[in-house]
């Protein structure tokens, strides 16, 4: 007691520095206990519908609901029968327009014009013994001999021979001249647009395979082997795994504190001891009022930023809209 009331300055300096230390310590909590940064969400839902281009039977269905596929996967496939039909028919087509085309280039071979030119030979004797038979039939029509039946018999014989006639004489001038280029143009234009059928049907046959588009899970499973398919007929429904990311929101007066490529914690209930690395890769401009699926009771009512937390989950232990807990 001697000695408090003899160094009674001393006691009273150093009970002063304590007070000091004190509330400069429970500063320095509440401030550092401020800076850290707590988010509430989920692992975010993405689903695709995932339905053929075309319409026909489902010849198989190569997934079930829960499994995991790759991009790129064969998920299903449609009956391509018909379609291998077609391209063969649409083939065989374009391999007879192509040597007609072949043919109007090279022009009419010396044997097929000298074959020509006896066909009009022949027809023009029998032109000219048609004619004849038909004046024939004319002069003895006036003495009484043969009736107007006769005569009108002779003369449809005689006009036969003088078509038949006209198309070798035409035949043969095409032969000697050549295919005009109007019939080349139009030959040309014919092979195109088989080429042009033919691969639409190539790239219907392709459509019959149904593929994953991405890395993902089988959420739903719409359709089964034998029924039609359709463009409007979703028959899987695909949860996209690749990047996973955690949705979360953040109060305006928290805004502050983050900003984009910022690292994070995620923490899960399955893994409440360990984290998964993270990091900001979206922050919303426009504010909302939050989710009803925010955990947080506090927030449900407050104005708040969407907030996207891109995770690198090598081991595979989010799962989709799985709740999370993010720090700062």
């Amino acid at each position: 007691m001697k000695w408090i009331q003899k160094h009674k300055r001393l006691v009273v300096i150093v009970l002063f520095v304590s007070v000091l230390c004190c509330i400069g310590w429970s500063f320095y909590q509440q401030k550092n206990h401020k800076k850290e940064l707590v988010l509430y969400g989920n692992v975010d839902i993405r689903q695709v519908s995932l339905a053929f281009n075309g319409s026909g039977r489902i010849h198989e269905m190569l997934k079930n609901e829960g499994d995991k596929v790759a991009k790129g996967d064969v998920l299903a496939t449609l009956d391509a029968r018909p379609l291998e039909i077609a391209i063969d028919k649409a083939e065989a087509a374009i391999a007879a327009q192509e040597a007609q085309v072949q043919k109007l280039y090279n022009g009419t071979r010396s044997e097929e014009i000298v074959e020509a030119q006896s066909r009009v030979e022949a027809l023009m004797a029998e032109e000219n013994n048609a004619h004849t038979y038909y004046g024939r039939m004319l002069q003895l029509l006036e003495s009484g001999a043969v009736s107007q039946q006769a005569v009108d018999n002779a003369e449809a014989r005689w006009k036969g021979a003088e078509a038949n006639l006209n198309y070798a004489k035409a035949t043969l001038h095409k032969a000697n001249n050549g295919a005009r280029s109007e019939d080349i143009l139009a030959a040309e234009a014919q092979l195109k647009s088989l080429q042009a059928t033919l691969d639409s049907y190539k790239y219907n046959l392709s459509q019959t395979t149904l593929v994953a588009p991405d890395d993902g899970l089988i959420r739903s499973r719409l359709s089964e082997v034998g029924d039609m398919a359709s463009p409007q007929a979703p028959v899987y429904i695909l949860s996209l795994t690749s990047p996973k990311w955690i949705r979360a929101y953040v109060t305006e007066d928290r805004l502050g504190e983050i900003h984009e490529g910022m690292k994070a914690k995620v923490y899960i209930d399955s893994f409440p001891n360990e984290f998964i690395e993270g990091q900001i890769g979206y922050i919303s401009h426009t504010a909302e009022f939050t989710p009803k699926n925010v955990q947080t009771e506090n927030l449900r009512t407050a104005l708040v930023y969407e907030v996207r937390i891109y995770v690198d989950d090598i081991h595979n232990r989010l799962r989709i809209g799985m709740p999370a807990t993010i720090k700062f």
